[in-house]
């Protein structure tokens, strides 16, 4: 039996050309013990017949865009269409599918620790559920961000709550107030890091993330966009790492850490290059810098509202050895 809501989670999925994962992902959100308030789902002009298919689901709310807006438009858009009824924007990637209480483990979660505001689940490999896909986000002093635990083996003892940088926007739960707060994710990303920044932004604001392992999602990653080693997501991410870098680190460690994240992006480049990719790195960190003098302005808007100090933001960054994990989310 399906329990009442007491809190309000609108569902948002944006897809493109997800039609080999959209009917899993959709029939488990119907299937939640704690139904959704709604599920809206934005498609950016699929050509793969995703459409044909969601239209098989009328309780799902399918929005249809002529072009192809990106991850982070497309999530604003549909969030703007929300309920206002709804306290809570869950965001659901097309290739994961969450298991059955999913949605409630992380709205008793969201009433048992009301000062945290953004909420991540463990994400599993859908290819191999005896791994993980990821823990949460970090965000490493040098600017590289990752999914944490990605490839390890699934824990097999219980796991606790417990405080993370960010969550993978994969599957993540939102404050809606604190969404809108910050004005949502940076369509200026089109897609990937995009989360992370939206993260960074909102611990800038005073808002704190909760890892919760008992809200259980199968992901597949990259599912759409041809894998995480793709050129697509190559170009997006390591384009979209330099612009959270240069818009989201409080001053003080901006500059203490400029040289370690110059460093990054010239090893990026070196790495990629002898793996036969260098037109594509090189061109990702070219048309980061001719962006950076609008990522400057944004800069000084955040950095102007920020709450929270130094010191702690420096508590969250990751400062562990780096390994060759330049591949990012």
């Amino acid at each position: 039996m399906k329990k009442p809501m007491t809190n309000k989670a609108s569902v948002i999925i944006v897809n493109w050309n997800g039609a080999q994962f959209i009917e899993q992902c959709l029939t488990a959100l119907l299937a939640q013990t704690t139904s959704p308030h709604e599920i809206i789902l934005l498609d950016n002009a699929s050509t793969d017949g995703s459409i044909e298919i969601i239209r098989r689901f009328p309780s799902v709310r399918l929005i249809v865009l002529d072009q192809n807006t990106g991850f982070a438009r497309g999530n604003n858009l549909a969030v703007a269409e929300a309920s206002k009824e709804s306290e809570w924007i869950a965001l659901i990637n097309p290739d994961a599918f969450v298991e059955a209480d999913w949605l409630e483990t992380l709205l008793e979660s969201a009433k048992s620790n009301p000062e945290f505001d953004v909420f991540g689940s463990k994400l599993v490999n859908a290819g191999d559920p005896r791994l993980l896909d990821g823990a949460g986000d970090a965000y490493h002093v040098s600017g590289l961000v990752w999914r944490m635990g990605h490839g390890s083996p699934i824990p097999t003892t219980v796991e606790s709550d417990s405080e993370i940088f960010s969550p993978c926007a994969a599957a993540a739960l939102y404050r809606r107030s604190a969404w809108q707060a910050i004005g949502g994710l940076d369509e200026d990303y089109f897609c990937y890091v995009e989360d992370v920044d939206l993260g960074f932004r909102l611990r800038l604001a005073g808002y704190r993330c909760l890892y919760v392992p008992s809200s259980i999602v199968h992901h597949v990653g990259s599912g759409t966009t041809g894998g995480q080693h793709s050129a697509f997501s190559m170009y997006h991410g390591h384009r979209n790492l330099v612009w959270t870098f240069v818009k989201d680190m409080p001053s003080v460690l901006f500059w203490l850490l400029l040289p370690l994240h110059l460093l990054l992006n010239v090893v990026s480049i070196i790495w990629f290059s002898l793996r036969g990719q260098g037109h594509v790195i090189l061109r990702a960190k070219r048309d980061a810098i001719l962006g950076l003098p609008k990522m400057w302005r944004k800069r000084q808007k955040i950095q102007k509202t920020r709450v929270i100090s130094t010191s702690k933001i420096w508590k969250q960054l990751n400062k562990q050895i780096m390994t060759a994990q330049f591949g990012g989310k």
